[in-house]
């Protein structure tokens, strides 16, 4: 049985222990970082400036706009808090109960990472066509956003000491209340950084809400821009999602609260009855069976489909691989290196105005992906024309749209790494600079390979800014998949799929840790 080590007093938060003023330099990159990323906004707001104020009022008070944005803030908090439950009580099943194949299970659970919403709602509506509306939307979302909180917390709990919660039990306090007081503050930063991201994941996502015709300002944004040469409606609306984008990622700011970690070399397990761990095995294989196993049903009947053998192009499939895979690799370097000065600012500095940076590093990620490519396509006719429908506009979209995947592991990350490992190196004649690329960077390259892993996987699957931004002549696997289900081609559609399946699991996998299977804690 594994043995328990002294808990040791709390490390200091690396950034309640930071003094002075940040370094210019770092100020430079953050802000520069930043004003990249906030092209879309200048874009809305450049649109929003030229809509009249009665135009305004006359959009306010239609009826559909109403429902629209009652739709889209109660399907994302409703989903947020799921995936925050859902994916703690999953991190702590796999962390600190005996359930057996630990580290399998952890794989298991990311892997709804791989698949895109709107594959899960094609793989659901094959089985049944009937479904739509709030609830199958709600529990589609849910199940392949829930690895967002699942990961990072299972990281923070690896992380920290399970000692407090012993003396808490042996002082009469029942299992969830021991969690609830000792180990929730030590892991609330990284499930509330998780629920940030799935609450824009969910603000942001049209293709799911447009196959279970659940309509959302997404939707309502797409219909505007597709609908008319008139842009005003769709640039209100869109706008509606930053205004909700802010005042959700204001309250992560305050619900995050400060790190309070502790550490140990090892902790125990709890045991459990067969019973128990029957019940715990099931609720990890949740999620992955309603995002992942059942649409991959329905996909294997559509692959099982005579007309796909005759529609099937291998050369036009492995073309749309190769360019799916370079841009995702691309996309996630970039990504993570606009996070890694805002991340590394935000988390060894607490200054009002930092805080108000971070935050708006958020913002793109609460936009629809149409709004990015037609920002993006409006700024490179505009500005630099030679590039239009390059690959790096497009990737240069992707870094924008999913930088804040990078952003919030990376912060978490770098707050993780001691301040006193900082001062010993900074008293022994290194620089700041020098400090951060020795100590650092190294400590926190974990947590920055995740958040270039969720870039990555995010790419993979998306749609919108793909289909606008594309090189002519060039196509990813996500538009291939979503041409052919739009003209009805279900069963050409399937292999797409399920290569896009394959290869967005290859990162979902490297995130779980499945290297480590090997050496499974039982």
């Amino acid at each position: 049985m594994p043995t328990t080590t002294p808990t040791h007093a709390p490390a200091r938060s690396a950034r309640a222990s930071a003094v002075g003023h940040p370094p210019a330099w770092l100020v430079t990159l953050a802000v520069l970082a930043v004003v990249t990323v906030s092209i879309p906004l200048v874009y809305l707001g450049v649109r929003a400036s030229g809509v009249p104020s009665s135009a305004w009022g006359e959009i306010f008070l239609r009826p559909l706009v109403g429902e629209l944005v009652w739709n889209t803030i109660g399907l994302s908090v409703a989903v947020s808090a799921t995936a925050i439950a859902m994916g703690t009580l999953i991190a702590t099943i796999v962390t600190r109960l005996r359930i057996g194949a630990a580290r399998t299970w952890l794989l298991i659970s990311a892997l709804p990472l791989a698949v895109p919403s709107y594959l899960a709602s094609y793989g659901w509506l094959v089985l049944t066509p009937g479904i739509s509306g709030f609830v199958p939307s709600w529990a589609l979302l849910s199940a392949v956003t829930i690895p967002y909180v699942t990961l990072p917390v299972a990281a923070a709990l690896r992380g920290t000491s399970a000692d407090g919660e012993a003396v808490a039990r042996t002082l009469g306090l029942g299992p969830a209340q021991a969690f609830w007081r000792v180990t929730w503050p030590q892991v609330r930063p990284a499930a509330i950084a998780g629920g940030l991201l799935v609450f824009l994941y969910t603000l942001s996502d049209f293709g799911l809400v447009a196959m279970l015709r659940f309509q959302t300002l997404t939707w309502g944004v797409q219909q505007a821009y597709s609908a008319s040469f008139d842009r005003s409606q769709a640039a209100v609306l869109a706008m509606l999602l930053v205004v909700i984008a802010v005042v959700v990622v204001a309250a992560e700011r305050s619900a995050r609260g400060s790190l309070r970690r502790t550490t140990a070399i090892h902790s125990t397990k709890e045991p459990l009855s067969p019973s128990a761990r029957v019940l715990f095995s099931l609720i990890v294989a949740l999620p992955p069976v309603v995002g992942v196993a059942v649409p991959l049903i329905g996909l294997g009947i559509r692959l099982g489909e005579a007309t796909t053998l005759r529609t099937f192009d291998p050369e036009n499939l492995l073309q749309a691989t190769t360019t799916t895979i370079g841009v995702s690799l691309a996309a996630a370097f970039v990504a993570l290196l606009l996070a890694l000065p805002l991340a590394a600012l935000a988390a060894r500095y607490q200054r009002t105005w930092i805080s108000t940076l971070e935050g708006a590093g958020y913002l793109s990620n609460g936009l629809p992906g149409i709004v990015v490519g037609l920002s993006l396509v409006f700024f490179s006719l505009s500005v630099v024309p030679s590039l239009y429908q390059t690959v790096a506009v497009l990737v240069f979209a992707y870094a924008v749209l999913f930088m804040p995947k990078a952003l919030g592991t990376a912060r978490a990350s770098i707050e993780g790494v001691p301040a006193d490992l900082i001062s010993v190196a900074r008293t022994l004649g290194a620089s700041r600079f020098e400090a951060w690329r020795r100590v650092t960077v190294p400590l926190a390259l974990p947590g920055l390979g995740i958040g270039a892993l969720l870039v990555a996987i995010a790419t993979m699957k998306e749609l919108p800014a793909t289909l606008l931004l594309r090189p002519l002549g060039s196509s990813t696997l996500a538009t291939e998949l979503w041409s052919r289900t739009a003209a009805g081609e279900f069963g050409a559609a399937a292999p797409y799929a399920a290569v896009l399946v394959l290869i967005a699991a290859i990162p979902a996998m490297i995130l779980s840790g499945v290297r480590s299977v090997a050496k499974e804690e039982m």
